[in-house]
């Protein structure tokens, strides 16, 4: 296999990966602006604090484990293939 097709390869998953995080932190400052028209209190802030702690331990880091073990299984092919 070629040096370019793993070059474009790695291109297009940086690409993905960046319109993937803008896309969140847009997101993200949405619920940021809803919350401050809505008027937010130190109690809602922990309510959403504790509600986060308990949502990220059961699905958000268990998410990443299987995103993490993707990448690194094709990483491995790729550089395999790349070797061979």
């Amino acid at each position: 296999m070629n040096i370019t097709w793993l070059i474009i390869a790695s291109f297009i998953l940086f690409v993905v990966a960046l319109v993937w995080t803008l896309f969140i932190f847009k997101q993200e400052e949405n619920k940021m602006k809803k919350y401050e028209e809505e008027g937010d209190t130190l109690e809602d802030q922990l309510k959403r604090s504790e509600e986060y702690e308990k949502r990220s331990l059961s699905s958000d880091v268990p998410l990443q484990i299987v995103i993490y073990s993707v990448f690194t299984v094709v990483f491995f092919i790729g550089l395999f293939i790349y070797l061979v």
